[in-house]
């Protein structure tokens, strides 16, 4: 009898388990499918907090706040009249909640994105500031993961982005640039992962004479 009911409460948790699971995977799935057609800041502001109800739910799960990032990450870069400051704020936000659960490289990115996106409002007066930050993020993440390609991505931009008096240029930011690439092509992404930036890397990479 008693076997019996082990038997019967150990099954009974796994399906929980295993439901909660399905229903987080289902979630997020289809959350991500929303956020690969999203194209205004609204679409990008609502996916943003519908990751984040997910995050709060889940409470020990980095990607929903990832996510949740990210996708003001991605209104920062689309919306020219979007306050960067108060997006990069509530980004930032959702970044130190993910680094409170897993310091990986991924999220280094979206540090760099929205100190970028602030530094980029006014760059004579803001890049001792935000410049700093951002190369800072780009500069640790790199450490934990040279071989990211999302990281190299946003490196070889930076770089194409740069005078050559500063230290960049477009040539310099093709070498890194064709290393995102194989980067991207030899990765294995896992389900729900990272796995942006390819297609504006190779893109990027063409456009480089």
């Amino acid at each position: 009898m008693i076997r019996s009911l082990l038997l019967m409460m150990l099954l009974t948790g796994a399906t929980a388990s295993f439901g909660q699971s399905e229903k987080y995977n289902d979630a997020m799935t289809n959350y991500l499918q929303q956020l690969s057609d999203a194209k205004t800041t609204q679409d990008y502001q609502k996916l943003s907090a519908a990751f984040e109800r997910v995050a709060t739910a889940e409470k020990t799960l980095w990607l929903p706040y990832y996510y949740a990032a990210y996708s003001l990450a991605m209104a920062g870069w689309t919306d020219a009249n979007l306050d960067k400051d108060a997006n990069a704020k509530k980004g930032k936000a959702l970044v130190a909640a993910a680094l409170a659960l897993s310091d990986n490289a991924e999220i280094y990115a979206l540090t760099y994105m929205f100190a970028t996106q602030q530094m980029l409002v006014d760059p004579p007066s803001r890049y001792m500031t935000f410049g700093q930050e951002a190369a800072a993020a780009l500069e640790k993440g790199l450490k934990m993961q040279p071989d990211n390609p999302r990281l190299n991505y946003l490196k070889g931009m930076a770089l194409v982005n740069t005078p050559e008096a500063f230290g960049g240029g477009k040539q310099k930011g093709k070498l890194v640039l064709e290393a995102a690439v194989k980067f991207y092509e030899a990765e294995e992404v896992k389900p729900l992962h990272p796995s942006w930036g390819k297609q504006q890397a190779v893109e990027a990479l063409n456009k480089i004479e």
